[in-house]
């Protein structure tokens, strides 16, 4: 008798008054799970994996931003799990939370320190769903996004009709533009992608109408 393929499922809790996307992602069948970019609110995060009954795993981080990791060591230590990602290039982020949050009126934010810095090209799994981490730098220099099964979580790397802030003194446009162009434009245009902020789209659909993507191709 066939095996059915596992299936995968996603939610978002938007968090902290930027409304930031935190991404649960579980296995169907098992329930296995991983949360991604807690930024805060972490008691809201709490209450949707109870309730969507998931046993998390671990900690995903895109980048150091306060609004994508603040919450994350609250969240991995009430889950006595680890904290994954970004990229090492981060690492000043990630130390300067609190001062960041307190800047802009985000309680709770807490400098946190992965037990894993991840790199282009590692392989990270929920359950039995891998997915392959990618170096996606310009709007931090150590930013990754996370692609499997017909899926991409990209961060504030790409947005429906947009891309992400460049305006930051360790901002990179020509590197974010050459992230897109090289790092997201060859997935398949069916792939689906969650980012950061607002509603998600599909590698297809921003290949077709987001003027940013036009301008990253025109770079070949």
């Amino acid at each position: 008798m066939d095996m059915p393929e596992p299936k995968l499922e996603a939610a978002i809790v938007p968090v902290t008054p930027l409304q930031q996307n935190c991404t649960l992602l579980w296995d169907a069948a098992t329930r296995a799970a991983v949360v991604i970019d807690p930024g805060g609110d972490v008691p809201s995060i709490l209450e949707a994996v109870r309730e969507l009954g998931l046993q998390v795993e671990r900690v995903w981080l895109t980048h150091g931003h306060f609004d994508h990791a603040g919450g994350a060591a609250e969240l991995a230590e009430a889950l006595g799990v680890e904290v994954w990602g970004p990229d090492a290039r981060d690492a000043f982020l990630l130390d300067g939370l609190a001062e960041t949050g307190a800047q802009y009126r985000i309680a709770g934010a807490r400098p946190v320190r992965p037990s894993q810095w991840l790199t282009a090209g590692d392989s990270v799994t929920v359950g039995p769903h891998a997915f392959e981490v990618r170096h996606c730098p310009g709007h931090t220099p150590g930013h990754v996004v996370f692609v499997g099964g017909g899926l991409a979580v990209v961060g504030d790397v790409l947005f429906r009709g947009s891309v992400g802030r460049t305006d930051f003194a360790y901002g990179d446009p020509e590197a974010l533009l050459r992230s897109i162009r090289e790092r997201l434009m060859d997935l398949p245009d069916g792939t689906a992608f969650v980012c950061g902020h607002g509603p998600g789209s599909t590698i297809g659909a921003e290949r077709r109408s987001n003027p940013y993507v036009a301008e990253a191709l025109r770079g070949r």
